[in-house]
């Protein structure tokens, strides 16, 4: 077994991509964000670095949470709370997590490939990415992509996982280094190791990769947004893009059985309950002005019989969007001023409205109510809205106030 030469702690993985059983010699202790962890004379362990996170497993059956590596290179082993230490000098076995350490080398096989496909198809550097197994994300020095573009790149990818390519992963000497077609130039100077999918793609990286793209399984790409003038892809690969795949598969299939129809059928049938639900509010929308401008006549009529220009009104169980339609037609009346509200589960809801030559302040009322009542709302001089606890006398409220 051998580690080749880099600065710090020797890394097995580095000659061996697929080693997850080692023994090493506890060399020191430390602390990593307020956790001990061991240092040992060398490790199989991968060190969160290059936006791949760190390996987690066991060391003597310490249970081993996370790698880091400081700005030495030396690779420190963070252990479970509690953990007691073993001596200086205890030999120990290390078993790097096998499913963790797959999907990790799924997903930067995978990055690299994509990284490489949007190059070649929409013009788009990476900037930087970050492997996860809930998302992975590339940044692309691009402000925009155009969809059909992404569309290619991902079935170029889908292509490269068919075709089983091999995957090598070495430290080229420095005259064959120059002459390799890097996708991009090394972040080092020395040491640098060259990872060759099949002549898909080029690249120096120092993480760990698949032997061959058919151990990728998938990718797939979920998600992309503008980021800081970028544009950042979200994706997912290996057994991550399966999980995701079958999951939208039985929403999907699950779609399809509440709309009594195939899978492949419920886009339609959501459309078809859209276009209903969009009919129902119009004729919602419709009854609900009827209705206000009805109520709203009769309100101001006893205002005047009256002879106040004040409409109150509190409601059960009324929308805000119930309280706007009849403030709305009250309002339209010049010199009425509307004080509605209407009580719902969690309190009640309230709107002001003036109309044109009245000289009353909504929001500067409401705004006062909310305060006095521990409640919420303001607005504008003409309009405002809120929201007050539901034991609020809202008569009596207005009555004591609103002059």
């Amino acid at each position: 077994m051998v580690a080749h030469a880099t600065p710090g702690t020797p890394r097995l993985y580095l000659d061996d991509p697929s080693l997850l059983d080692f023994e090493a010699t506890v060399v020191g202790h430390a602390r990593v964000e307020g956790r001990t962890a061991l240092v040992l004379d060398r490790t199989g362990f991968y060190p969160d670095s290059g936006g791949q996170p760190g390996d987690t497993g066991a060391l003597g059956g310490i249970a081993v949470e996370d790698t880091r590596a400081d700005d030495a290179g030396v690779v420190l082993h963070a252990l479970a709370p509690g953990a007691e230490l073993p001596p200086l000098g205890a030999v120990l076995r290390g078993l790097v997590d096998r499913d963790r350490r797959r999907l990790h080398a799924a997903l930067h096989t995978g990055q690299h490939m994509l990284s490489r496909a949007m190059v070649d198809e929409a013009g788009a550097e990476t900037a930087s990415s970050r492997l996860g197994g809930g998302g992975s994300t590339l940044d692309l020095d691009v402000p925009s992509l155009d969809e059909r573009a992404l569309a290619r790149a991902e079935r170029r990818v889908a292509r490269a996982i068919e075709d089983d390519l091999a995957v090598r992963q070495w430290f080229p000497p420095p005259d064959e280094l120059a002459s390799l077609p890097l996708r991009r130039a090394p972040k080092v100077t020395e040491n640098i190791r060259v990872v060759d999918i099949g002549g898909f793609d080029l690249t120096p990286c120092g993480g760990t990769h698949c032997a061959r793209t058919a151990q990728v399984g998938a990718l797939h790409i979920t998600g992309v947004e503008r980021f800081r003038g970028k544009t950042r892809v979200t994706f997912l690969a290996g057994r991550a893009a399966l999980d995701e795949l079958r999951a939208r598969s039985a929403s999907l299939a699950e779609l399809g059985r509440l709309f009594t129809c195939g899978p492949h059928d419920a886009r339609a049938a959501i459309e078809r309950l859209r276009a209903e639900l969009q009919s129902t509010r119009d004729a919602l929308g419709d009854v609900r002005a009827r209705w206000a401008e009805g109520v709203a006549e009769r309100l101001l009529r006893e205002a005047a019989a009256a002879g106040s220009p004040r409409v109150v009104l509190a409601l059960d169980g009324e929308t805000v969007e119930t309280l706007r339609a009849l403030g709305q037609r009250i309002a339209a009346r010049p010199g009425a001023v509307a004080f509605l509200a209407s009580r719902v589960d969690d309190g009640l809801l309230v709107l002001v409205a003036r109309g044109e030559g009245s000289a009353f302040d909504c929001g500067a009322w409401l705004k006062r109510a909310a305060a006095a009542h521990q409640g919420r709302g303001g607005g504008r001089p003409e309009r405002a809205e809120g929201r007050l606890p539901g034991g609020v006398d809202w008569a009596a409220l207005v009555a004591a106030t609103a002059d």
